[in-house]
């Protein structure tokens, strides 16, 4: 049967495919479907960097036109990887700058890029369309000077969280003036001024683009005119949302923003004056998407902005929108499907009014709610089994208690077995971060019920390496798992040594895990690269059995990889012998 079709047909029933986890199992048929497949693949995502080369990469699929790489663990977000560690992207690019020449797209999530880098992606793919950088780091608007210069069908520039060096604002101004491709364009990270002419030109050249997030740098005073050249949007990121209270500002931008009739995503709010926020109600009923998480406004006037959003899917916002705040989104927003609530001073003293309560309102509210980020300083058994009570179609449930340990504050016992109910009534779980005061038993639940979870973020929790063997035992799809301050040692990862292999990485910080352990791992699975981060300096210098300061483990088939630093080491049998 699976010959009886020609290869053109097969190839075109294939391009529908669109996820990997699909495209693979395809390739797993039988020998043909396998070539056939290999050929026509046009996207590769590659989850670590490290665990392929781009050499086996290029040779399996020759006529790859999009890239996503990733590079650094996930913890890197909470500077917990120390800085040269690795995820450099330049091997990737200059491989690929010879093999893939009709590159169209790359995108890179935690890695380090150089402007030389970003010299290469300009000067090599000629028919480049799409650069998305998210929290990467080593650049700087030079490189993006070039990119501008050079990629002339360029659609898309997305620059999300990344480190940017601003040696000037007028890298704008290398867009060529015939350049009107952009649909696109994202420089909110930046710090620096931006040559405002050149970007009013830019955007009024290019008619297609419709998603523009501006940087703090960009007075609200300019946003009007920014606007009128664009109409067209539907994402808006405006820059620093402040100004003297004037009668002519305001209307201004309650015209220009009335004349955006297609907007859908609004997010920006730096800085933010709470007198021009009605300016941007007109467009509020057809907003799907909020992003307020830069935005310092007291909870009645974000409570106000969030009743005019009847159809918001996705709602980030600050804990100043508090309990009352919270209400009025389960009151209005019934098509919410994603809610992040972060902290505006995480360090300091309480000082809004955001507890358990407004989260469980909004489980009540908001029938179509999956995703939830949600920090606090309290929470409760009884809430989190309403929670999860109310929407068993939970998808992503990670809470932040801000006080690492924190009990239940009703009853101080432990919140186990309000984790517990979570993973028990949310079936279709597939990320989970928990916090607070935890024991053993909440990761006896989760190695029972979340069958479907594939990635489990654990701090301060725990009593044994009993709760951890719960985890990798019991959890069948988990692909990633990362630990920090839990009391889960040699024991439990030895014993379950064979589950790492089906896992893309595990990461464990400030654990009981020895040095001794790591080797004996390496030795074991040679398919895993089992590497030891310590800062102190090479771990045979002391016992085998003193604990290491981190422990990276991933699988790979390209074997130990050789951009290490001087603070980290892969137990292999081959570092077995050397260090012995």
């Amino acid at each position: 049967m699976a010959n009886s079709f020609p290869e053109e047909v097969l190839e075109h029933v294939f391009s529908f495919v669109q996820s990997d986890k699909d495209r693979n199992a395809v390739s797993l048929v039988c020998k043909s479907w396998y070539e056939i497949e290999r050929w026509c693949r046009r996207r590769i995502f590659v989850g670590n960097c490290y665990a392929v080369s781009p050499g086996i990469m290029i040779r399996r699929f020759p006529e790859v036109r999009s890239v996503e790489l990733k590079g650094k663990p996930h913890f890197a977000d909470y500077d917990l990887v120390p800085d040269g560690w690795g995820g450099y992207v330049y091997p990737w690019i200059a491989a690929m700058a010879r093999a893939y020449p009709w590159l169209e797209e790359i995108r890179l999530k935690r890695m380090v890029i150089t402007d030389e880098t970003l010299e290469l992606i300009s000067r090599s793919f000629k028919n480049f369309k799409i650069l998305v950088l998210f929290s990467c780091e080593g650049f700087t608007t030079d490189g993006l000077a070039a990119i501008a210069a050079n990629c002339r069908n360029l659609r898309e520039l997305d620059l999300q969280e990344c480190e940017v060096d601003d040696l000037s604002g007028h890298w704008l101004s290398h867009f060529p003036d015939t350049f009107t491709s952009l649909v696109s364009l994202n420089i909110a990270c930046l710090d620096s001024e931006v040559s405002l002419s050149a970007l009013e030109r830019l955007v009024a050249r290019c008619p297609n683009l419709r998603s523009l997030r501006l940087n703090r740098a960009v007075s609200l005073e300019r946003l009007p005119n920014l606007l009128c050249r664009a109409p067209q949007l539907i994402e808006l990121g405006t820059g620093a949302y402040s100004a003297e209270v004037r009668t002519d500002v305001f209307l201004g931008l309650r015209v220009a923003f009335s004349a955006c009739k297609y907007l859908k995503g609004l997010s920006g709010f730096w800085d933010v004056v709470p007198a021009y926020i009605p300016a941007v109600y007109s467009i509020c009923s057809g907003l799907t998407c909020l992003n307020l998480s830069y935005a310092t406004v007291e909870s009645h006037e974000l409570a106000n902005l969030v009743s005019s959003c009847p159809n918001l899917q996705r709602l980030w916002v600050l804990d100043f929108i508090e309990d009352s705040g919270l209400d009025a989104v389960a009151a209005s927003c019934k098509d919410l499907q994603e809610l992040r609530v972060f902290p505006s001073d995480p360090f300091g003293p309480e000082n809004v009014s955001l507890t358990e309560r407004g989260l469980v309102s909004v489980s009540v509210g908001c029938p179509k709610l999956q995703s939830v980020l949600y920090f606090c300083r309290q929470m409760s058994n009884a809430a989190l089994s309403t929670i999860a009570t109310n929407r068993p179609n939970l998808t992503r449930f990670r809470l932040c208690i801000l006080e690492p340990r924190t009990p239940d504050y009703l009853t101080l016992q432990p919140l186990d077995a309000g984790f517990g109910a979570i993973v028990e009534h949310c079936k279709e779980l597939r990320r989970l971060s928990l916090s607070g005061l935890l024991t053993d038993r909440v990761f006896e639940y989760i190695g029972t019920h979340a069958k479907n979870l594939e990635m489990l973020s654990i701090a301060f929790a725990g009593d044994s390496d009993l709760g951890l063997h719960h985890v990798l035992s019991g959890c069948e799809s988990l692909k990633k798992l990362e630990i920090r301050d839990c009391p889960f040692g040699d024991k439990a990862l030895l014993a379950n040594a064979s589950k790492l292999e089906t896992m893309r990485s595990l990461w464990m910080s400030s654990c009981p895990v020895s040095f001794g352990a790591c080797k004996l791992l390496g030795q074991k699975m040679p398919r895993l690269n089992v590497e030891v981060i310590d800062e102190r300096g090479p771990p045979e210098s002391r016992p085998e059995s003193c604990p290491v300061e981190k422990l990276y483990i991933y699988r790979t088939v390209s074997g130990r990889r050789f951009d290490m630093p001087d603070f980290v080491w892969t137990m292999d049998e081959d570092a077995a012998v050397r260090l012995s």
